[in-house]
């Protein structure tokens, strides 16, 4: 499994939300510039966000974005699933029940499951707020004498 561009892109946008909501809604722009991502890309993305509830949105001289609930409350796997579709790290396992007429006999298909169930549970256990409060725990802990 591979995650894309949009996805990638996507978690970076919602993270420069949660790390500026205290300054209300966030210019497009504004968040390309911080994340040197292009604003036409991010405006592919926004749709698929706002369609989600993801974001909440603003128009005219103060508009931009915002998250429309507080960090804790996304996770990466929630993140990732609206704009990568699946996290199943193969396709017969995109379907429930599963989705192959050999599925029954299927000698790897444990195994492809146990991969998928260690993804989910990795990616549904870090949120927004646990990805901001690890990179102020790294910067704490960066000292320079």
């Amino acid at each position: 499994m591979k995650i894309s561009t949009k996805g990638r892109y996507a978690l970076r946008m919602l993270l420069d939300l949660a790390q500026h909501q205290n300054d209300g809604y966030v210019a497009l722009k504004d968040i390309a510039a911080r994340q040197n991502i292009s604003k036409k890309y991010l405006e592919q993305i926004v749709p698929i966000l706002n369609k989600s509830d993801v974001l909440n949105t603003n128009r005219g001289y103060q508009g931009g974005y915002k998250l429309a609930k507080s960090p804790d409350k996304y996770t990466v796997g929630d993140i990732l699933r609206l704009t990568e579709g699946s996290l199943s790290p193969v396709a017969c396992l995109d379907y429930n029940p599963v989705g192959c007429e050999k599925s029954n006999e299927c000698i790897t298909l444990p195994v492809w499951q146990g991969l998928k169930k260690v993804i989910c549970d990795y990616l549904d256990g870090i949120t927004l707020q646990d990805i901001l409060d690890m990179q102020k725990e790294n910067y704490a802990n960066d000292y320079i004498i």
